[in-house]
Parts: C-alpha cells; sequence; structure tokens
C-alpha cells in the first residue's frame, strides 16, 4: 500500500505546465557533493527534490542567482541555481531536457518507494561474483582497508569484512563511491551512489595493485 501511494504521488512528477513550481517535491535522504563557481567542492545532503528542484544541506550555501553543480548519490550529476536560502542549506533549480526530467522522475520514485517500504537497497539488477573479488574500501578519512566481494550489482556489493562503519557512513570502493546500508554476519552491504554497465563496474571495484 505504502509503495502505491508513492507511486501515485509522484505519477505528476514529469508534467509539463508551464510554471516553475509544476513539479511535485518528494522528500528522500540522498547524499552527494557540489560545486559553486569558486569551483570548491562541498558535501550536501538532498532532503526533498522533484525534476526540476532540489532542496540541499550543507554547510555552505552561494549566493541567490550562482550555478551549481551537484553530484548525488543514485541520482548522478545536476545542475541549476541557487533560488534562495534554507535552514541549513540553500533551494536551486534543476536545468533537465524533457528525457532527463523523465529519468529524475523515474529515479525519485524508487527511492520514495525505497523509502517508505524501508528497502535496504536496490534489487533491480542480478547479482554476480566479480572475476577479482579482492578490494579495498577507503573510508572519508584516509583509511583503507583489504576486503572480499561475496557478490556485487550494478547498484551495490555485499563485503565481507571485519570493519563495519554505522550504517549510512560514506566509504569508497575501489573506485566507485557508495554507502553503507546493512549490516550482516562477517560483512556489510553497500550502495553505489551512481549504476554503471557490468565492465565499467568490474574495473572500478577491483584493485590490480599489489601493496
Amino acid at each position: 500500500m505504502a509503495g502505491r501511494t508513492a507511486t501515485n504521488r509522484i505519477a505528476a512528477l514529469a508534467a509539463k505546465e508551464p510554471d516553475r513550481r509544476r513539479f511535485s517535491r518528494v522528500e528522500i535522504n540522498v547524499l552527494g557533493r557540489f560545486m559553486l563557481e569558486n569551483r570548491r567542492e562541498y558535501p550536501c545532503q538532498v532532503i526533498n527534490m522533484s525534476p526540476g528542484s532540489a532542496a540541499l544541506v550543507s554547510p555552505v550555501i552561494g549566493e541567490v542567482g550562482e550555478r551549481v553543480v551537484a553530484y548525488l548519490d543514485h541520482i548522478g550529476r545536476v545542475e541549476g541555481q541557487i533560488t534562495r536560502e534554507i535552514d541549513g542549506g540553500f533551494a536551486m533549480t534543476i536545468n533537465a531536457s524533457s528525457r532527463k526530467r523523465d529519468k529524475l522522475a523515474s529515479i525519485l520514485t524508487w527511492l520514495a518507494n525505497k523509502d517508505e517500504l524501508n528497502l535496504p537497497e536496490d534489487r533491480r539488477f542480478d547479482r554476480f561474483v566479480p572475476k577479482n573479488p579482492l578490494t579495498r574500501m577507503i573510508l572519508e578519512d584516509g583509511r583503507e582497508y583489504a576486503c572480499r566481494i561475496v557478490d556485487v550489482s550494478l547498484s551495490g556489493a555485499a563485503l565481507k569484512t571485519d570493519v563495519r562503519p554505522a550504517m549510512g557512513t560514506p566509504v569508497t570502493l575501489g573506485k566507485m563511491r557508495a554507502r553503507v546500508v546493512r549490516h550482516f554476519d562477517g560483512g556489510i552491504a553497500l550502495e553505489f551512489a551512481a549504476i554503471q554497465n557490468q565492465e565499467l563496474l568490474e574495473h572500478q571495484i577491483s584493485t590490480t595493485e599489489e601493496r
């Protein structure tokens, strides 16, 4: 029932009315980074979003009208302009083609369903064991840990490791940005920040050089 409610709520996200508030926003919890015109990057958290706009919580707030480029988990690259300040952050427009807005609506549908149904990770993709299951997990403070990939999909991975970062912790697996979404006996599950094709994914998550 909850999933159906979320789907119905977002069904009109890609409507084509001319007014700038034409898109319904949905509450989400997505981490990422954004870059202002000074080309410096800062961490952020998206608290609500539509295919035409977003609200971000961040330690740094740019000027109204300033161009922003953001790289968001699950969503990828978006760009637009700051429209106003909000408590602890700012709101921004999203400049995108009709095709990209449709894609954003689809992603937001999944994110809203995921949150409402308390789903631990995206199960849309088949899992497989990579050719090279040995890799390294890097935390934000630079600490690195060797680990073994139990299985992986285009949207996430299960790792065998003695290190268990807290839920929601951002990590890097090989060269892939991800975050911890679940703990299990002997390891953790990660969600990738962006979906890749299988060939690129295997290259990005593997560690080939000896340390």
